[in-house]
């Protein structure tokens, strides 16, 4: 199935999507560096790194709603793509929470705990990441309009490799 929403020709969501993995991943590394000792301008800018991955993220989630709610239902497309969903949810949620904390604290340093909920997201939004790759690449979610979308996970070997296996 193609993509609702594109721009000249290309899906909007796989556009977005980029940016505000960049900036969360990259604020959780600047954090940890300034918290070891790294140079006290990091902090500052970790906090502004999670601002607008933040502000991107519910950009991308946006587009990619469009994609998700033209999903049949019943597909496997559609419940990846609900767990992808939800996992960014949970990431935009504990970046949201970290930032919060940040934002009227004395300091922009993030220190212990709030690394760690980082840590916990960044590892959320792998997860996701992968699910995103799994509904497109494996699924051709936004891409091919004659998609498989109840194709068998990417994770599970060809039929092929399982017959010889079975040999």
């Amino acid at each position: 199935m193609e993509s609702r929403l594109k721009v000249l020709g290309h899906p909007v969501h796989p556009m977005l999507v980029m940016f505000p993995v960049a900036l969360l991943v990259t604020a959780v590394l600047f954090d940890v560096v300034d918290t070891v000792g790294g140079p006290d301008f990091l902090a500052e800018v970790a906090y502004w790194n999670i601002t607008v991955g933040l502000i991107g993220g519910l950009l991308a989630a946006v587009a990619g709603s469009f994609d998700l709610l033209a999903i049949p239902t019943g597909t496997r497309a559609k419940r990846v793509g609900l767990l992808h969903a939800a996992a960014n949810v949970a990431v935009i949620l504990l970046f949201a929470a970290v930032w919060a904390v940040r934002l009227n604290a004395d300091s922009r340093a993030a220190g212990g705990a709030l690394i760690a909920i980082e840590v916990v997201a960044v590892a959320i939004l792998g997860i996701s990441a992968w699910l995103g790759g799994e509904l497109v690449d494996r699924l051709g979610v936004g891409v091919d309009r004659d998609a498989n979308l109840d194709a068998p996970s990417s994770l599970r070997p060809p039929a092929a490799a399982r017959r010889i296996g079975d040999v």
